[in-house]
């Protein structure tokens, strides 16, 4: 961790604070009227919001296309295009009334990059591209990242037949002006580095007083389905004693889950969170013994082996079963995705850019999902994190000052700059200024 005080000023920066507040200003202004802030893929707002994303691209001196998954794609050719592309990326879709930073942010960023480097004369030897990745947040159909999963060569088939408001994704993704029948073409195989800049989601930086965060990790998130059969019997008559409540049984479930959690996340074991977030029970009336119950686990880490080590600890404690129920919990493992790492190399150079900055920084997980674990399929990737205000996201009230905004975006640019002279072995800030 380095907590050094920072040396810059948002006035000495090469980048534009007051370019990036009227961006983010700006996409805030395309939203559905009564629900701030609302943008979803897929619906008329988001592809205003496209629409300004494109214009402001071009204006930055970015060649525009879609490619065919839908992804909003702004490229500044570099001097040797041999040498591949150094990308920015993130999502400008929203939540339902969500934040005003959430993805856009990192799209923002990648802009004003590209205004930064033009405003100094610096020619890159790699393409540069900013990167609006379709659909980052869960979409009308149902699923996430599929942008990005369509860059990675991971978007699965069958979900381009999913229908949500009277039209399948496949048409969907035809509508924003991806070409779907053509998807594996957007499969990317010439980026060497992708960075993306996101706001925390989470207090810590704030709570610290730290500039950015580094971000080690996406946490894998794994979900859980348990279920547990109990008997019903009337409220009223029925001897406390002689009762087989599922409600009760399943109680002591989801306190082991905040108590193993809890354990896990106190062990230095990285980053790791549990949360019951479904529970139905049945028949669900006043004066019932509570015959079933259902409840899913949503569990993340950082670290594979703590997810192991909790899904045997929750898996042993179905298998006891509960005392008084006629069978032990069932327990189905819903779906199950690894962590993804960030590239060392580029933590390395994000970490040196932030020190030769005086911008200070630690590194952190993610326990949320982001584009770049798609990117890190098929190139280096890693993350900047700034602060947002008390840690709130998905909500209304998000906010990030424009004053971490701009040093987390002077963070990439300097990394962006230290990986082209890395690969070239020339100063690039430099030789730009001559050309």
């Amino acid at each position: 961790m380095s907590a050094k005080p920072r040396n810059l000023s948002p006035r000495n920066l090469s980048v534009s604070g007051p370019r990036i507040a009227a961006d983010i200003d700006a996409l805030a202004r395309l939203t559905d009227p009564d629900r701030p802030w609302t943008r979803r893929a897929f619906t008329p707002r988001f592809l205003e919001g496209r629409t300004w994303v494109a214009e402001a691209m071009r204006r930055a001196g970015l060649e525009t296309r879609i490619d065919a998954a839908g992804n909003l794609i702004g490229r500044r050719a570099g001097r040797d295009p041999a040498k591949g592309v150094i990308a920015i990326g993130s999502h400008s879709d929203t939540v339902p009334d969500g934040g005003r930073f959430d993805g856009i942010a990192g799209v923002v960023a990648g802009l004003e990059i590209a205004r930064a480097l033009a405003d100094r004369g610096i020619a890159l030897d790699h393409d540069f591209e900013v990167i609006d990745c379709l659909a980052e947040e869960v979409s009308i159909f149902g699923v996430s990242c599929i942008g990005s999963r369509a860059i990675a060569g991971v978007l699965p088939a069958d979900w381009l037949d999913r229908i949500a408001a009277d039209k399948t994704l496949r048409a969907g993704i035809a509508e924003v002006g991806g070409a779907p029948d053509r998807l594996a073409e957007a499969k990317r195989e010439d980026i060497r580095a992708f960075l993306e800049l996101h706001i925390e989601q989470g207090p810590v930086l704030e709570a610290e007083r730290i500039d950015v965060g580094v971000v080690t990790a996406i946490s894998g998130i794994t979900r859980i389905e348990i279920e547990v059969d109990g008997r019903a019997d009337h409220a009223g008559t029925t001897p406390m004693g002689r009762r087989a409540d599922a409600l009760v049984a399943a109680s002591v479930i989801v306190g082991a889950v905040e108590r193993l959690a809890t354990e896990r996340a106190a062990r230095g074991e990285g980053h790791f969170a549990a949360t019951v977030g479904e529970f139905r029970i049945e028949p669900n009336a006043a004066n019932v013994v509570p015959s079933h119950a259902r409840l899913l686990i949503d569990a993340r880490a950082e670290r594979r082996p703590a997810m192991d080590g909790f899904l045997h600890d929750i898996s042993a404690l179905a298998g006891e079963g509960v005392r008084g129920l006629p069978a032990p919990p069932r327990l189905r493992v819903v779906s199950d995705n690894p962590p993804t790492p960030s590239d060392p190399r580029l933590l390395a150079e994000i970490e040196a850019a932030a020190d030769g900055l005086g911008i200070s920084h630690r590194r952190m997980a993610s326990g949320a999902g982001h584009d770049m674990a798609f990117f890190a399929r098929v190139a280096p990737a890693a993350m900047v994190f700034v602060p947002c205000r008390d840690g709130r996201s998905h909500a209304p009230d998000e906010w990030a000052e424009t004053d971490a905004l701009a040093l987390g975006t002077e963070v990439l640019l300097e990394t962006v700059l230290r990986l082209d002279r890395a690969a070239t072995g020339k100063d690039a800030a430099a030789e730009g200024a001559q050309t």
